[in-house]
């Protein structure tokens, strides 16, 4: 179905980071090529392990880690990618990337890719709403980046609002819809 697709999927800090298994491994099982990125903190969440078990492919954590090859990996992966998507997007990684902040694989990977770029946010609703937030939002659609908007649903922290990162099949269909798969 998705065969000869280059999916690069940049994993952050947030608590939604284990739902990232599920569109990994719906990504692969439907034959996508994906390789993924995590931030340090997303490793807080879960481990590279599952993801590297999933995706079949090395994860990156560390922008200084030695690379079993000759290899420069954030130009690679940011050449190599057809999709680039984030899940869970969250404010600091937004923020980083409409400001032009390169300080970590993933930011750095980002910044080099000519690939679509496609965020997912999921984070606490008045994080969401924040007017810094949305601005960052809206200066990266500028750029040709794109979003996919949170689900209303009961978050980590309690409440019941927008900011939930949407299941793996709206998600896909969002991707399908926009001609990225």
């Amino acid at each position: 179905m998705f065969e000869n697709i280059n999916i690069v999927i940049g994993i952050t800090g947030g608590i939604a980071a284990y739902k990232a298994c599920s569109i990994i491994s719906y990504l692969k099982n439907n034959g996508a090529n994906v390789d993924v990125i995590m931030t340090e903190n997303s490793t807080k969440f879960i481990t590279p392990l599952t993801l590297e078990t999933l995706s079949g492919n090395k994860v990156i954590t560390n922008m200084f880690e030695c690379p079993d090859y000759r290899d420069v990996h954030h130009i690679s992966l940011a050449t190599k990618a057809d999709l680039f998507l984030i899940i869970p997007a969250t404010a600091n990684i937004i923020g980083k990337v409409a400001n032009g902040i390169a300080d970590d694989m993933l930011s750095t990977t980002i910044m080099a890719t000519k690939a679509q770029v496609v965020f997912a946010p999921a984070m606490n609703n008045n994080m969401y709403e924040n007017p810094i937030v949305q601005n960052n939002i809206e200066r990266l659609k500028e750029y040709g980046y794109k979003f996919i908007n949170p689900s209303i649903g009961h978050l980590a922290c309690g409440y019941e609002a927008k900011g939930k990162l949407p299941k793996t099949a709206e998600i896909v269909k969002y991707l399908k819809k926009e001609k990225l798969l």
